[in-house]
């Protein structure tokens, strides 16, 4: 894709929900299909209205940016983090790593493998349909990862009776968004967007997270150079072949809370030997808070890839400085082309239905910001 101009603005994928959807998700509303469209075409309209060049549909039918798959997939169940405590080893330490995360166990669910994965239907490619028809802006559809399926639905007691491991659940999941991606690619989709978030956590969390919130704690090894080599191989099996979108992959440091003393920190340094593995063209990453580090690690990518640079934060309500983010993107063209960059928040503006970060006005603002950083950069 070549929008003819440089630093194309665009998003990580959620918006907020407006309430009145919310509450037709909790009530399970007849109307929900409806209104669920309504809401995509407001988060559209803000979007287009913000400035920015690539949109996504703001995840408006999703409960969060990976449990609508229960919808979508057979032998998937949604379970709260609460219901999940059954199923933990150790409950109270599971509990205190809540707490300490604020991270709450009712708010937030997750899918969980019940029995044999398949399509029931489409992930996203009807979804992507409506967007193409109510916009002529370029696209993003953003999809879960396979290395976060792998182990996030992976429940012991609850899945070892169809899969033995997370490891073997995996075949299943790159078939399914596979089929997925090829869809969209030959539907015409402009971005696809994996989102891998616990890439980070395995990095910067180290060996002591065999209990950890985004991966639903329960799956992952004690070696976090092993699954981090797995999440190499598990989404080049996914792309392979695959042409004609741009093919992102969108690591964070969890996007569930405004208190950045419980998110992840540290420098993405130590990832970028498996980044530079995976056969995606663009990496979308988190440098708008000082917990990211610098810059200077991207030139550890291939001279090729692109690089969606994180540059507002999504959960702060303080609106940044649009001289702040030229020169913050200034600084990246040190290390790489102003041809690769893209502009986005850090991470979605509401990752989760009922835990959003942001507002809708605030987050139009932050849009904003974006748009004028871009103009300044582009000498407009």
């Amino acid at each position: 894709m070549n929008l003819g101009f440089q630093y194309p603005v665009t998003v990580v994928g959620s918006w907020p929900r407006p309430p009145w959807l919310l509450e037709a998700m909790k009530r399970r509303s007849p109307a929900l299909a409806d209104l669920q469209d309504q809401a995509t075409l407001l988060a559209i309209k803000y979007q287009e209205d913000a400035g920015v060049d690539v949109i996504s549909d703001g995840e408006q039918r999703r409960d969060n940016f990976y449990s609508f798959i229960a919808d979508r997939l057979e032998g998937i169940r949604l379970m709260t983090l609460a219901q999940l405590l059954d199923y933990v080893e150790d409950k109270a330490a599971f509990e205190s790593l809540l707490n300490a995360l604020d991270v709450p166990a009712f708010a937030i669910r997750n899918p969980v493998v019940v029995g044999k994965v398949r399509r029931r239907e489409p992930l996203v490619i009807d979804d992507y349909r409506f967007l193409r028809q109510h916009t002529p802006k370029a696209i993003k559809v953003t999809l879960p990862g396979p290395y976060l399926l792998s182990r996030s639905t992976w429940v012991k007691g609850l899945s070892n009776s169809t899969y033995p491991d997370g490891d073997s659940l995996g075949d299943d999941i790159v078939a399914v968004l596979r089929e997925e991606l090829q869809e969209l690619a030959s539907a015409g989709v402009d971005m696809v967007q994996f989102d891998e978030p616990v890439l980070s956590e395995l990095l910067l969390a180290g060996r002591s997270a065999t209990r950890t919130f985004m991966c639903a704690a329960l799956a992952a090894s004690s070696s976090p150079e092993g699954e981090l080599e797995r999440a190499v191989s598990l989404i080049n099996r996914v792309v392979e072949g695959v042409r004609g979108p741009i093919l992102c992959v969108h690591v964070c440091r969890g996007n569930w809370s405004r208190n950045e003393d419980v998110l992840l920190s540290g420098p993405y340094d130590g990832l970028m030997p498996y980044l530079k593995r995976m056969n995606l063209d663009q990496f979308v990453l988190e440098y708008a808070t000082p917990r990211a580090g610098s810059p200077q690690a991207l030139a550890g990518l291939r001279e090729q890839s692109q690089i969606g640079y994180g540059v507002v934060n999504p959960r702060t309500s303080d609106v940044e400085d649009p001289e702040e983010v030229v020169q913050r993107v200034r600084e990246l063209t040190q290390f790489i082309s102003p041809d690769r960059i893209f502009l986005n928040p850090d991470c979605g503006f509401g990752t989760f239905a009922e835990r959003p970060v942001a507002d809708a006005p605030i987050a139009f603002a932050k849009l904003g910001v974006l748009a004028a950083a871009a103009r300044k950069l582009r000498g407009i």
